[in-house]
């Protein structure tokens, strides 16, 4: 019976192993969706919408700090007449909220590896932030 246990713990352990390596089963099982796996499923899924916010005080944001490339939907909320949300980088982003308007608006954005820069352009040295793209 000694001589039987290696050899059960190591057909164990090359089944474990396969399970954890490979990910594109679709297995349901507890080794068939190792985080690895499920992390970029998860995050291109809800990467797809990015969110950006400015005022109604001196308040810019945006909901992510950092995403993959690629293409995304951005819906700003843009809640003073006073400032603006304006994201440009690489790729040739440029799109902007009007500063003397209020409201949702709603842009398609493709992300390129790099630093994005969103800030209000009446505002810009103290209402701004970035947006890595991995």
């Amino acid at each position: 019976m000694r001589r039987l246990l290696p050899v059960v713990v190591v057909v164990a352990g090359a089944a474990a192993a396969a399970g954890c390596g490979g990910g594109s089963t679709g297995s349901s099982s507890g080794y068939g969706a190792p985080a690895s796996t499920t992390t970029p499923a998860t995050a291109s899924s809800a990467a797809d919408t990015l969110s950006g916010s400015v005022g109604p005080g001196f308040d810019i944001s945006m909901d992510k700090t950092a995403v993959a490339a690629g293409t995304y939907t951005l819906n700003v909320n843009d809640q003073a007449s006073s400032h603006n949300f304006h994201l440009s980088g690489p790729g040739g982003v440029d799109v902007k909220t009007d500063i003397s308007g209020t409201g949702k608006k709603t842009f398609t954005v493709t992300l390129q590896k790099g630093t994005y820069k969103f800030v209000c352009d009446a505002h810009p040295s103290v209402m701004h932030g970035t947006l890595t793209v991995n």
